[in-house]
């Protein structure tokens, strides 16, 4: 499902601190399927919500910025599965992680 091209589009937003771009790249893959339900469906929700937490950080809303990481971090447990079978998944695990980092930096 995670191609190549969105990988980077949504990596490139994250770069430069578009977050609610970085959303709307991943959601326009989710949302055809959003009733799927499936594991990697799953994942797709939960990266969205990463970077909605990180816009609500840059908003100055850093009080609501938990609720959407929890998503993520729910989902993430589908990570390793889904990883294995696309490493673009992976890569998209360890910029969202080094984003958080900077918040915290």
């Amino acid at each position: 499902m995670l191609t190549r091209d969105v990988a980077d589009s949504f990596l490139s937003c994250l770069e430069e601190t578009r977050y609610y771009d970085a959303h709307e790249v991943l959601e326009a893959l989710w949302f055809p399927v959003r009733s799927q339900k499936t594991p990697e469906v799953l994942l797709l929700k939960g990266l969205i919500n990463a970077s909605v937490s990180f816009e609500l950080h840059k908003r100055g809303r850093s009080h609501k910025a938990p609720g959407p990481w929890n998503v993520y971090m729910k989902y993430r447990e589908h990570l390793e599965d889904i990883g294995a079978r696309n490493p673009l998944y992976l890569e998209l695990d360890e910029a969202l992680h080094a984003t958080l980092e900077r918040f915290h930096a």
